[in-house]
């Protein structure tokens, strides 16, 4: 049981910015084109949450190299286009920022380019600056624990005090794997029972974020 949350770890798409609507509608798109037609709920299942190396890695299985560094080239363009053209923050979440007072972190399954892109377009770079972790920075993505692990260790924080904001199946199971209790969104795109699990709480509005950290902070974690 954690007597004090000494450190609330954010995950970036979906938890603080808008943008996987935005992830499947063009991966939608661009799989498509390049010979996988997919589903929106095909390509979530599949893919949110997931690092951009284990996305490319599933399309190579799938579709072979070539493929796989064609996808990488036309995602990184097109997103970008898309989240110039209308990203928000989600919805909520910057009255809960402006709300919680224990230290906080992002870590990612996005590059730092992405996060910087994604961060800066909604105004909340600068509340992370020099606090966030990428996926690009461990040997696994999630739903391994190495990503969440790495940002406790890089900020002196023991895993048992860290409290996970998760709104992707493989975050909430990397959480849990990382014996972190997690708070997990069900206000996107993930349906509330493919996030639920042991030291899990679903909510569904992130103004609840910051009352919901106090019922975390005495819940027992998942035991890796």
């Amino acid at each position: 049981m954690i007597n004090k949350v000494e450190l609330v770890i954010f995950d970036c798409d979906g938890v603080l910015v808008d943008s996987e609507r935005i992830a499947v509608r063009v991966n939608v798109a661009i799989l498509a084109r390049l010979g996988w037609p997919l589903t929106a709920d095909e390509v979530i299942e599949r893919f949110i949450g997931r690092s951009h190396a284990a996305i490319a890695e599933s399309i190579g299985a799938q579709l072979g190299p070539a493929a796989a560094a064609a996808w990488t080239e036309r995602f990184e363009a097109e997103h970008r286009l898309a989240v110039d053209a209308g990203l928000t923050a989600v919805d909520g979440v910057v009255e809960a920022l402006d709300r919680i007072t224990t230290p906080t972190c992002v870590a990612s399954s996005g590059t730092h380019e992405k996060l910087r892109h994604t961060l800066g377009h909604t105004g909340l770079y600068e509340r992370f600056a020099g606090r966030i972790f990428s996926a690009t920075e461990v040997a696994r993505g999630k739903p391994a624990p190495d990503l969440f692990l790495h940002a406790a260790n890089s900020l002196g924080v023991p895993p048992a005090a860290c409290v996970v904001v998760e709104d992707s199946r493989y975050g909430a199971q990397a959480a849990r794997a990382a014996g972190m209790p997690c708070l997990a969104y069900a206000g996107g795109l993930t349906a509330a029972d493919r996030l639920a699990g042991p030291g899990t709480i679903v909510f569904h509005d992130m103004r609840e974020l910051p009352a919901l950290l106090e019922r975390a902070g005495a819940a027992e974690p998942a035991v890796p």
